[in-house]
């Protein structure tokens, strides 16, 4: 599909940037079993991931007929930051990625489903805060979480940029259909090491996003024409 250039790359955080995801999907498992409610992390792969606290939260009071109060949300947000702050990593090679699109000048910044507390937290163990603290957007700052089109279309906005200029990078199926919502170009990334999950790569894969690679540095071979992403993965 014919575009302009690509003039805004827009990445997830989770499982884009850092790889987060297990951790979270463990430390969820782990709080809602306090709950009453047993779920592997297979189950919290397919109903959680990519979405806001608040999705979370309606799904599980839909579902199970639970409901999630500040004292569960508390709890669990200080077992993860905890986790985090002692075995979170950065997602290999994006600091190539990031010098990659700025000797492009291509720009870039981070939407976020979680809360901006929790990003940049992330970004700080990490070590990648510099290099978005310009640009930071959480789901909190939008009335509907993904997979609406809502944040994408205000990251958008607000870096200045035209949402047919636009590549985001997604892991999860609900990102993913956010960004198709936008009217922008997605590339899916699976190369979080969450990617295993059964219902993961059916549900990906679904959505037919743009590209779909393994390793972040294949992102600069997308960005630098005038047409979206063709998918370069072996699959």
């Amino acid at each position: 599909m014919p575009m302009q250039p690509i003039q805004l790359v827009i990445f997830d955080c989770d499982g884009v940037l850092v790889d987060s995801e297990p951790i979270a999907l463990e430390v969820l498992v782990d709080m809602l079993a306090v709950k009453g409610i047993t779920m592997d992390t297979d189950g919290a792969a397919e109903r959680f991931l990519g979405r806001s606290i608040a999705s979370m939260a309606e799904v599980v009071k839909e579902e199970f007929r639970v409901e999630i109060d500040q004292v569960f949300l508390s709890q669990m947000r200080e077992a993860l930051y905890a986790r985090f702050r002692q075995e979170l990593q950065p997602i290999a090679r994006i600091e190539r990625v990031i010098a990659g699109l700025k000797d492009r000048g291509i720009a870039w910044c981070v939407a976020s489903s979680s809360q901006r507390e929790r990003i940049e937290l992330s970004l700080t163990a990490t070590g990648l805060l510099d290099h978005f603290k310009h640009a930071i957007f959480s789901a909190t700052m939008v009335k509907n979480g993904k997979p609406a089109p809502d944040l994408f279309l205000y990251a958008a906005a607000a870096m200045g940029t035209d949402p047919s200029a636009c590549v985001v990078v997604e892991d999860s199926p609900a990102g993913i259909a956010a960004a198709q919502a936008a009217g922008m170009a997605v590339c899916a990334f699976t190369g979080g090491s969450h990617t295993n999950h059964a219902s993961y790569q059916a549900a990906l894969l679904a959505l037919h996003p743009d590209a779909r690679f393994d390793a972040m540095e294949e992102l600069l071979h997308f960005v630098g024409g005038a047409r979206r992403p063709e998918d370069h993965s072996d699959a």
